[in-house]
């Protein structure tokens, strides 16, 4: 097997004393204080991320945005410079081969940000489907990325840029010059509080990180690891790539519709997504939380109704904020209802649980 990469942050990380494990080919930070002590961190505080292990890829040149209407399921002619837009990559059956953030960062030219277990696959599958007027760029290893997530984020920006700088709105990018360091900021998010992201040269990274820190300190700012990331997406019910979307279902039995633009002519699988759409989807991807406290759901782990094994979940964790058990699962679309009672087979044990409205946290 091929030794895992690591991020530009990765001594900062171990000087830190995470506790460091592979992710998708990357030696990541699971935790470093603990998942729930992070996690209320974010909730409460502001908590840093490192980013830096996801994909970015560029896109250039006179025919970059129609090329990227026809591989993508948004509408990119929405998305004016300065601006981004939630995406997905689909194969030709219409399933998801990556959900990912387009950035029009420039006249023409746009950053792609996909999942790191991705970042091949998509880059493989764009060359694959290359055209004439368009330029592909595969800069992942040459750039690092922060993700300052929390309710003090807001105090944080103003401290880290100065008052010259104001904070980025909502989907929006913008490229600011900082002490000679060119840092693209957005604000998208993956935990449901405010914050901000920072894309910038990887031999800037642990200095960018250590004046994240050293500016936040006074807010209580954590490093903060894997595991928490992923009970914050899991309370907002934002789908992890891999887990609650795969080649094999399409981002309307994912419940993410909003996402497809389905009257935009001619993009990469569409008329599956079209007969989809007019015949009904069979099975939907929903929310669920447990009845009781007890051992907490886990991906892979069975649903039932009255008796009968109906899907199994897809992601699944003990919620920090609620302190109960949540996840998302995969259910036929008659029981895809809120307040519908399921069962959750545990360890060989049924526990009750119900079908929950989005987010599970609010």
């Amino acid at each position: 097997m091929p030794e895992s990469k690591k991020t530009p942050l990765y001594d900062e990380h171990v000087r830190h004393g995470a506790r460091m494990v592979e992710f998708s080919g990357w030696m990541m930070p699971v935790q470093y204080s603990g998942i729930v002590d992070e996690h209320h961190t974010v909730r409460k505080a502001v908590g840093v991320f490192d980013i830096s292990h996801m994909g970015q890829i560029h896109v250039s040149g006179g025919g970059a945005r129609d090329w990227l209407n026809h591989l993508l399921t948004n509408n990119v002619e929405r998305i004016g410079k300065g601006e981004s837009q939630y995406t997905f990559l689909l194969n030709e059956e219409g399933g998801v081969i990556d959900d990912l953030i387009v950035y029009h960062y420039d006249e023409d030219a746009y950053l792609l940000v996909v999942n790191a277990s991705m970042t091949t696959t998509d880059f493989e599958w764009m060359q694959a489907h290359a055209r004439a007027g368009v330029e592909l760029e595969n800069r992942s290893a040459s750039f690092a990325g922060l993700a300052v997530q929390g309710p003090k984020s807001v105090q944080l920006f103003d401290l880290f840029f100065g008052p010259t700088v104001s904070r980025p709105a909502r989907n929006e990018i913008r490229l600011v010059n900082h002490g000679g360091k060119p840092l693209y900021v957005s604000s998208t998010g993956y935990t449901g509080e405010n914050g901000f992201e920072i894309f910038f040269p990887a031999e800037f990274a642990a200095a960018v990180w250590n004046e994240i820190l050293e500016r936040g300190a006074e807010l209580g700012i954590k490093p903060c690891g894997l595991g928490a990331r992923d009970t914050l997406r899991l309370e907002m019910c934002y789908p992890l790539n891999g887990s609650d979307l795969s080649p094999t279902r399409t981002p309307l039995e994912a419940g993410l519709s909003i996402f497809v633009d389905l009257e935009k002519p001619g993009f990469i699988g569409r008329e599956p997504l079209l007969k989809q759409r007019q015949e009904g989807v069979k099975e939907r991807l929903v929310p669920f939380k447990m009845k009781d406290k007890g051992p907490p759901p886990r991906a892979h782990y069975a649903v039932f109704k009255d008796g009968a094994r109906i899907g199994e979940i897809a992601s699944g964790a003990l919620s920090p904020t609620l302190n109960i058990g949540i996840g998302m699962a995969y259910v036929p679309a008659r029981f895809a209802r809120i307040n519908e009672e399921i069962e959750i087979d545990i360890r060989g044990r049924r526990y009750p649980a119900a079908i929950e409205k989005k987010p599970l946290h609010r």
